[in-house]
């Protein structure tokens, strides 16, 4: 066994940053401890740049924008003047091109980077805590190496939660992981969820030729204001997709190369099962016990908004701890960990925190729904405006669903904002602005926003609470 300790080295300020990852929030504290005049120790047990570029938010969005193409050209519409086509799926080719993509961000925001700071001592191996000042690393390559620390952030992520169904664990079911390297398009595919990942992945193989069943336990978007939910059920049975709310997996099992998924209203027969119920933090193998890191019931680990622990010199950022678990919070997160690591004071206030799920209509929240804002205490005055009265929607000839401002009863003051719409992930910055600048609706409402965008349809939703826009001029002020 190599026990070689890793300690400060000459030239720096003489503090030593061990940080357990290499995705969003480890890479921007890494980057921003440097800055600090820290050095780091980075520690990796697999690939360089964690989930989002390689296994989430960069494959999975290639993979829906490809959806949507392979949509357009079969219908839109345009469909009367604009002759539709079927196009032939090249799945192999598609992901082919996905991948290389995947590997060019890697390299340019990741690898590339680490390789040309040498501030920063890349480890590959996996890492657990001998105490709390130490780490034990086994190294990839072989024996062991221990880490002294000063400060030490855990950054390690989270892997898709597996539920436990009888026979599931038997079958070769994909979680996204698998999903999204699939070279191949199923015939039919079940999907278990209801939520983000489950519900982005389901539309695309629907769009891409697969027929897909959706399996709900309860509703689509069940933590959501269910006007969203509704929205995207009667968006994607209109689009062929079958939603099955209310409905349980209570036996899976894999016969002939079908999967059969028992349910109380029969069987329900699929060449692939994508199980996608949400993710777990890549804890359990840390030794969290040993340092004397508190985690809650799910092996999250518990941080405030300085991402510190209940051990003094060990923080946490990203979707390993309890809060949101979004590419942008860890990395949002990671850079106030390292500033509050090497002696700054930095919080993260996550009460203006956009949302979007990449549907089409794409769902959009910032700040807090009626029900939210009910439980805290607080009176609410709320509007919906539906997107046949935004003209965007109109000139685009697709006003499928709406935008709902929730307000503070007596002082107007903008609380959140849930929308259902095409390209909403575009119009929520506005609102979380507006939000964050403690805004009133009528405020709100008095801002110019350029004609014919999807983003007016705020100002037009902030409008309904003094005025009927059925009775506006198009762009009235």
């Amino acid at each position: 066994m190599n026990d070689c300790c890793i300690t400060p080295q000459p030239g720096d300020n003489g503090v030593h940053i061990a940080i357990i990852g290499s995705g969003g929030a480890a890479m921007a504290a890494a980057l921003k401890v440097v800055e600090r005049g820290a050095r780091v120790t980075l520690i990796e047990r697999g690939t360089i740049g964690g989930t989002c570029v390689n296994v989430g938010c960069v494959p999975s969005k290639i993979l829906i924008r490809t959806a949507q193409i392979a949509k357009l050209r079969r219908e839109s519409p345009f469909d009367g003047g604009i002759t539709a086509t079927s196009p032939t799926i090249d799945r192999s080719t598609l992901l082919a091109q996905q991948q290389a993509r995947v590997a060019e961000l890697r390299q340019a925001k990741y690898e590339g980077i680490l390789a040309n700071r040498p501030e920063i001592d890349v480890l590959r191996g996996e890492a657990r805590f001998g105490d709390a000042t130490s780490l034990v690393v086994r190294l990839t390559d072989g024996g062991e190496r221990i880490v002294a620390f000063d400060r030490c952030l855990i950054a390690t992520g989270a892997s898709a939660a597996v539920v436990p169904i009888p026979g599931l664990k038997d079958t070769p079911y994909w979680t996204s992981t698998e999903a999204l390297a699939s070279e191949t398009l199923p015939a039919h595919l079940a999907v278990i969820g209801s939520s983000v990942v489950a519900v982005e992945l389901a539309q695309a193989f629907a769009r891409l030729g697969s027929q897909v069943t959706i399996l709900a336990r309860s509703r689509l978007f069940f933590r959501e204001d269910p006007a969203i939910g509704a929205a995207i059920t009667e968006a994607f049975r209109a689009e062929g997709i079958t939603v099955l709310e209310q409905t349980q997996a209570s036996h899976i099992a894999h016969v002939g190369g079908t999967f059969v998924l028992t349910t109380a209203h029969g069987e329900i027969r699929a060449d692939k099962l994508l199980v996608a119920t949400g993710r777990i933090p890549n804890t359990r193998t840390l030794n969290l016990e040993a340092a004397g890191v508190a985690v809650d019931a799910r092996g999250a680990i518990l941080v405030d908004d300085r991402l510190r622990t209940n051990v003094p010199n060990i923080f946490a950022a990203g979707d390993c701890t309890n809060q949101p678990q979004f590419v942008y919070v860890a990395a949002a997160a990671g850079t106030r960990a390292a500033i509050n690591m090497t002696g700054g004071e930095a919080a993260l206030d996550l009460t203006a925190m956009p949302t979007v799920v990449f549907t089409d209509p794409q769902v959009a929240t910032v700040g807090l729904s009626e029900a939210e804002a009910h439980l805290m205490g607080i009176e609410t005055d709320s509007r919906t405006l539906t997107l046949d009265n935004v003209p965007r929607a109109l000139a685009n000839f697709d006003t499928r669903g709406f935008i709902k401002l929730v307000a503070e009863a007596g002082s107007s003051r903008l609380l959140g904002v849930q929308a259902v719409a095409p390209e909403a992930g575009e119009l929520i910055q506005t609102a979380a602005l507006a939000i964050r600048h403690r805004m009133t609706v009528q405020e709100l409402a008095d801002q110019l926003f350029p004609y014919l965008t999807m983003v007016e349809g705020l100002k037009l939703a902030a409008q309904t609470f003094s005025k009927d826009v059925k009775q506006l001029s198009c762009c009235a002020g």
